[in-house]
């Protein structure tokens, strides 16, 4: 049965292999086992009940919690020419007992409903005759109070699947979820001695960071600016902030979106299709916006809040790199984040005594993530139970921290002195302008213009001198008392500071510089596969995912044999859409010299079948881990020479690197004023002509970086 699984998921998904976990699933499934699997976003959950559902004889009934989210999925199958359908309560009843119909005849494999769907009588009538293989229950933590997305229609999945004239083998998926939530999921779905399968939480291919005490706004302005091309959600906490911070990012001329339950319906859907479909670029929304998004190219997640608990956090999250490419997730902590998330949890309906204990106590969780000083993948997968993690991943803001420490301490010092001479009685706002010397009514009614602390800071703004004080609360030297006006306290923290005992520094976080698109093969792809969608109607990413364009990239498929070789391009899509992706990819290959190497057939065959990666690529992706180029020839019993042309190979195919890596400051002008005078035809007169500890490593990074004023200079 799982070579025949395996076939399938070649055929129609275009990969050679399962990834980790899957085929264990899958087997289970096959075996007529219940079976519950957690996974973590983009892992393939769906494949693991599509594939089962291809070999079943009858139909696999698949219970979503989302209008968007079924028809993208249903939109992605009919893709890949996989008979499906949905019904919810977007369809007329003539279109709902049409569908009916039509699975009764046997035309869908897979449908996909609304556990709402299932407490309507008439509708689990219009079910009962049809021959139900498997009932998939996707997003299965809603089903616990204790998850964080509890939705009490899930609670009829049982009754419903209790009701059928045959029971149907049940698979339950989730990304995340606790030991308690498990436990509830296996309960309340009635889940028949299952196989259980935790394939690991961990997404490799997301950075995690934490920053306390930034300028959020100026934060997230910067960021999206610099990532302008590139799909983003920031979430916020409340729909007050989520507005706000939207129509700041207009006002800076940003393609951004908003999203929360306040808005109408119509409005909540045009937004998410804007985004979706690659209208707008980023989306700033509430919690609201969630299950719903099957979007696989969203590249970073920045949380303007911290989120009320871990479970929440990973799952919004985990929404960036669903299609495994890099995903940077960025949480902006400040002290102000706890008292809304205290306010929240008191003002929950109908919450008990005992909710409310387990919401703090998760919150604290969530506080304890916010200021760990372990690595932060460690510290996540530890909390769902994972055991054995390493202390250092190597992707995260703890464990490759390359911000900038400056010293504050004398700034500090003068925020401390400031607030015990405000008699630690008022606020943040207030501190900040006695700090700057502003002469208000409030200042000057009370007297604090009079004070030795009364403008030490008036070389700052107002803003600047705040977000100080709210990163030496977010650091624990000052403390925020709850109330509906907080105000500043001195923590035993500062003491030492104030009597010249210890430092404070500051983290500055450096703006990466964004790489010069040089209009890449990559880029084309892109261009091409926003024309076909817009053409059919359909997300650019149900096209083909990123990173089978990266691939096409880097293997240059000439024909349609090479082409179904890319992971990701099945018999459909082939047929659909290959000669006109082959016609891009042998223009550039033509126009850019670059010719795949000719192998023999023996060898080409054993190279496909041990699905080896490029071993030039190999090297970028060790380089992009930030190992030097010295350990890699080392470590890879290669020659530094043979490691060099590896990224110039890269180079040449479109890859992105940061060529200041490989160019000491103090030599890329000599170097410049070098190949002006003498030219880059030839790199030995070049060598001869510059000192000696001048490599030819650091010539060739020069060239290729400054090739676009070169060019046009000739």
């Amino acid at each position: 049965m799982l070579k025949q699984a395996q076939n399938l998921l070649q055929k129609y998904y275009g990969y050679p292999e399962f990834r980790s976990g899957q085929e264990k699933i899958i087997d289970s499934i096959l075996n007529g086992r219940d079976t519950l699997a957690i996974m973590p976003t983009g892992a393939g959950k769906s494949v693991c009940f599509q594939i089962p559902a291809l070999m079943f004889p009858g139909i696999t009934l698949v219970i979503s919690p989302l209008i968007s989210l079924m028809k993208d999925q249903v939109d992605d199958l009919s893709g890949l020419g996989i008979p499906a359908a949905f019904i919810n309560s977007s369809l007329s009843q003539r279109e709902t007992d049409e569908r009916i119909f039509r699975a009764r005849r046997g035309d869908f494999k897979l449908i996909y409903v609304a556990p709402e769907r299932l407490e309507s009588e008439k509708f689990c009538r219009l079910l009962a005759p049809l021959r139900l293989s498997l009932v998939a229950v996707d997003e299965a933590h809603c089903v616990s109070t204790w998850g964080h997305d509890f939705r009490p229609s899930y609670r009829g999945i049982r009754p419903f699947i209790s009701s059928l004239p045959q029971r149907p083998v049940v698979a339950a998926f989730t990304a995340t979820a606790t030991r308690t939530v498990r436990a509830d999921m296996v309960s309340l779905l009635e889940l028949a001695n299952p196989s259980i399968f935790i394939t690991g939480f961990n997404r490799e291919n997301l950075s995690f960071t934490v920053l306390r005490g930034e300028n959020k706004l100026a934060f997230v302005k910067n960021y999206a600016a610099d990532h302008v091309d590139q799909s983003g959600i920031i979430y916020a906490a409340t729909r007050k902030e989520v507005d706000s911070v939207c129509a700041f990012l207009r006002s800076q001329g940003l393609a951004a979106g908003r999203y929360h339950a306040g808005m109408t319906d119509e409005e909540r859907t045009w937004a998410q299709d804007e985004f979706v479909y690659d209208n707008i670029k980023v989306m700033v929304a509430t919690n609201a916006f969630g299950m719903g998004i099957d979007k696989s190219n969203v590249r970073y997640v920045l949380h303007y809040n911290m989120p009320k608990n871990l479970e929440a956090y990973y799952q919004e999250a985990g929404r960036a790199g669903r299609d495994g490419e890099p995903g940077e997730c960025i949480l902006l902590y400040s002290a102000q984040d706890v008292q809304v998330q205290k306010f929240l949890i008191e003002q929950s309906q109908n919450a008990t005594e005992e909710r409310k204990t387990y919401e703090y106590r998760r919150l604290h969780d969530m506080m304890d993530y916010c200021h760990t000083t372990r690595c932060l993948r460690q510290y996540i997968l530890h909390y769902f139970g994972e055991t054995d993690v390493p202390a250092y991943c190597g992707n995260c803001g703890t464990c490759s921290d390359d911000r900038e420490a400056v010293d504050i301490t004398v700034d500090a010092q003068k925020i401390f002195s400031c607030i015990i001479r405000m008699k630690e009685r008022y606020g943040v706002t207030l501190v900040a302008d006695v700090l700057k010397g502003s002469k208000n009514k409030r200042v000057l009614q009370l007297k604090f213009d009079s004070l030795s602390t009364y403008g030490l800071l008036k070389d700052r703004s107002v803003e600047e001198i705040k977000d100080l004080i709210n990163l030496l609360i977010a650091e624990g030297y000052l403390g925020l008392a709850e109330g509906e006006y907080p105000v500043v306290k001195i923590k035993a923290k500062a003491i030492p500071v104030l009597k010249g005992q210890a430092a404070v520094t500051q983290k500055i976080l450096r703006r990466r510089v964004k790489p010069v698109s040089e209009n890449t093969l990559f880029d084309k792809l892109k261009a091409l596969r926003r024309e076909i969608a817009a053409g059919e109607g359909i997300p650019s990413y149900i096209v083909f995912p990123d990173s089978t364009l990266r691939e096409m990239g880097e293997q240059l498929p000439a024909d349609m044999t090479a082409l179904r070789q890319v992971k990701g391009v099945g018999e459909m899509k082939a047929a659909r859409y290959g000669e006109r992706f082959l016609a891009v990819i042998r223009d550039y290959a033509a126009g850019h010299g670059l010719v795949r190497p000719q192998v023999s057939r023996e060898d080409d065959i054993s190279e496909k079948q041990a699905d080896k990666t490029p071993s030039h690529l190999v090297t970028l992706e060790m380089y992009r881990q930030g190992i030097p180029l010295a350990e890699i020839a080392k470590s890879r019993g290669l020659k530094a020479v043979t490691i060099e042309d590896h990224l110039m190979r890269c180079a040449a195919e479109g890859q992105c690197l940061n060529w200041d890596d490989f160019i000491p400051l103090q030599y890329e002008p000599m170097i410049l004023a070098k190949i002006n005078e003498l030219g880059a035809d030839r790199l030995r007169p070049l060598k001869d002509a510059l000192p000696e500890e001048v490599s030819y490593l650091n010539i060739k990074a020069v060239i290729i970086k400054h090739r676009n004023r070169l060019t046009s200079t000739e």
